[in-house]
């Protein structure tokens, strides 16, 4: 049985404050994107658990990655038998771009299925939710206004960016995100993000923010440099999203772009 686990982009980010749980509170809003990793479940080959990769390399010890600790989470509490996962990457690391995140929230998802389990959606965010931040959003997988830690989730009608050319583009840099806040100074200022995704898009450049940029840019001027980029290129907004590295645009035709160094991906989001 195979699941595609979708991306996600963030319009807007702001880091508001530093919790007393360690945590920080954050508004944002997250939107899927139609760029996929492969997640299947088969029957093993040894009656034992195995996981296996290919595609794009992820450093750290199997047991570490975020579809093995989503199997053994569910073990807790269910008698899952043992099983071959494999794990097919595409979607960078360290980009911004929560395809780690995904990859446990669409295994929950997954197995839950094969399985036959019956979680109900609220049992599958709170088993999320232990896993990451960011991966209750890939539960309900609908454009949503976030808050907290980013598990505090309201869905919101994005339909009218689906007229719209969206295009990725990756630097290869890894950018950790526990780096990343360290570099940021929470604050309320500015515009809250859910006033201003409810502005046109014309008007988000000014006003739908990223606070890590600021710190991720003076650190990394080629990422900055991408942005600008984009928009001298017709982009009607750009964005790095989440903490970097990926930077995206939204245009309103394909454009004309020139980034050999770098990835880019290029998405019709009417398609879905």
């Amino acid at each position: 049985m195979i699941i595609f686990s979708n991306c996600k982009i963030n319009l807007g980010l702001r880091v508001v404050r530093k919790r007393a749980d360690g945590y920080h509170e954050l508004e944002t809003v997250f939107y899927p994107v139609p760029f996929h990793d492969i997640i299947e479940v088969m029957r093993p080959q040894q009656p034992e658990m195995s996981f296996t990769m290919s595609g794009l390399s992820i450093e750290g010890a199997p047991e570490q990655n975020l579809c093995m600790k989503a199997y053994a989470l569910l073990q807790r509490s269910h008698e899952l038998p043992p099983i071959q996962l494999h794990l097919h990457k595409t979607i960078p690391t360290g980009a911004g771009l929560g395809g780690g995140s995904a990859n446990a929230a669409h295994t929950l998802l997954l197995l839950n299925k094969k399985f036959n389990l019956n979680l109900s959606s609220g049992q599958l965010l709170d088993l999320a939710l232990q896993l990451g931040s960011d991966c209750p959003f890939f539960i309900v997988n609908k454009p949503c206004i976030a808050s907290g830690r980013g598990e505090l989730l309201q869905t919101i009608d994005l339909d009218h960016l689906q007229q719209y050319t969206l295009v990725i583009v990756h630097p290869g840099i890894h950018i950790s995100t526990a780096w990343a806040f360290s570099q940021v100074t929470p604050g309320n200022n500015g515009h809250p993000v859910h006033e201003a995704i409810s502005l046109t898009i014309e008007n988000w450049r000014d006003r739908l923010v990223n606070d890590f940029e600021g710190p991720v840019f003076r650190t990394y001027p080629a990422i900055a440099a991408i942005k600008q980029s984009l928009y001298e290129r017709g982009a009607i907004y750009a964005s790095m999203s989440g903490s970097g590295s990926a930077v995206f645009g939204l245009f309103e035709a394909v454009p004309e772009l020139d980034f050999k160094r770098y990835t880019v991906n290029i998405f019709d989001l009417s398609q879905g």
